[in-house]
């Protein structure tokens, strides 16, 4: 299992919308660039981002900027926003398991319970981290460069 690179693209956009927001007009250009991606794969993403209420895209002039505090999102929502879960499951079962065979009869009894729970400690932990962490993180990693730099 792999989740999308639509998530690490969504958190790279809150990166740059966080960094670049006092100094320039962030546009789906200007973050493709820093993706290295085309506008068009931006702009799906932040049309996913505007409708969970995550960031808000005004055309022209506007740019993109943040719909909620940094400290208020944390990864689950941007997840949750970019990567809808079918029925609300990460795992997605096979339609129809036989019900004549011994396996196949009990295949949910035997995994149901475990998958929702490495579900539930995934989520868990993606609660964890927020985009405030984010502009920390950032910061603290363009600190350093610019003390290497210096010296």
């Amino acid at each position: 299992m792999q989740i999308s690179s639509r998530f690490t693209v969504a958190l790279h956009i809150f990166a740059c919308v966080d960094a670049f927001q006092d100094t320039r007009k962030v546009t789906s250009e200007l973050l493709a660039g820093s993706i290295d991606t085309n506008p068009v794969i931006v702009r799906k993403i932040l049309a996913m981002l505007k409708k969970a209420g995550l960031v808000n895209v005004a055309r022209g002039a506007g740019g993109v900027t943040l719909a909620r505090r940094p400290e208020e999102v944390t990864f689950l929502d941007v997840y949750r926003a970019i990567e809808p879960l079918e029925g609300g499951d990460l795992f997605r079962f096979h339609e129809h398991p036989c019900p004549a065979c011994p396996v196949g009869r009990n295949i949910h009894a035997l995994l149901d319970e475990r998958l929702r729970a490495i579900q539930n400690a995934m989520e868990d932990e993606m609660r964890k981290y927020t985009l405030a962490q984010l502009h920390e993180g950032l910061t603290a990693l363009l600190a350093e460069e610019e003390g290497r730099q210096t010296t």
